[in-house]
């Protein structure tokens, strides 16, 4: 009789670390989906700056169409690839955008009087606030992604993980040689 207490207190024991794991995988795994929630706020709140932005930079460079309707197919590819849901393709479409913002800014440069228009200039500040928040979630997902890739690896959670196909998430990374790129500034 006393066996059959040890081995019921035993899978007792087991089932509770069982629950134990799974339930640290579904708060992980929600915790890393809650930061690529932030990520999508961050890129719609830019998407929706991008076009008062381009208009308010019309009116002054309309010689820069090229630069503006580069920026234009960039904030449109972005979006695109976010209703994918494909996180590689969405990562390359937002490195493409930050790139082509990059260049309406320096726009501002060969304007003086757009770089002095309040418009352009509270524009200027909402985009770069929101790419600082942006900054800000990748960083927050990154580190959710990491905290949760190595619960799954680690034993004996990677065991119980791996049969209930949980699977690692991939880290949102600046895949452009051109954001790896020093910045020249040049006075």
């Amino acid at each position: 009789m006393t066996i059959i207490w040890i081995l019921l207190g035993l899978i007792v024991v087991l089932a509770f670390i069982a629950i134990g794991m799974y339930n640290g995988l579904i708060r992980g795994k929600n915790r890393v989906d809650e930061a690529w929630s932030d990520i999508d706020v961050q890129a719609k709140r830019r998407y929706d700056l991008i076009p008062n932005l381009v208009s308010t930079v019309k009116g002054y460079a309309t010689h820069e169409q090229g630069t503006l309707e580069q920026v234009i197919t960039a904030r449109n590819s972005a979006m695109a690839a976010q209703k994918t849901g494909d996180l590689a393709e969405q990562q390359a479409a937002e490195n493409t955008l930050s790139g082509t913002l990059k260049s309406i800014f320096a726009l501002s440069e060969n304007y003086p009087d757009l770089k002095a228009n309040q418009n352009f200039l509270e524009l200027q500040r909402e985009l770069s606030d929101t790419e600082n928040k942006m900054q800000a979630a990748r960083r927050f997902y990154n580190s959710n992604v990491r905290d949760f890739n190595t619960k799954l690896q680690s034993f004996p959670t990677n065991v119980f993980g791996r049969m209930l196909k949980f699977t690692d998430y991939k880290f949102f990374e600046v895949d452009n040689a051109s954001e790896r790129a020093n910045v020249q500034v040049n006075f």
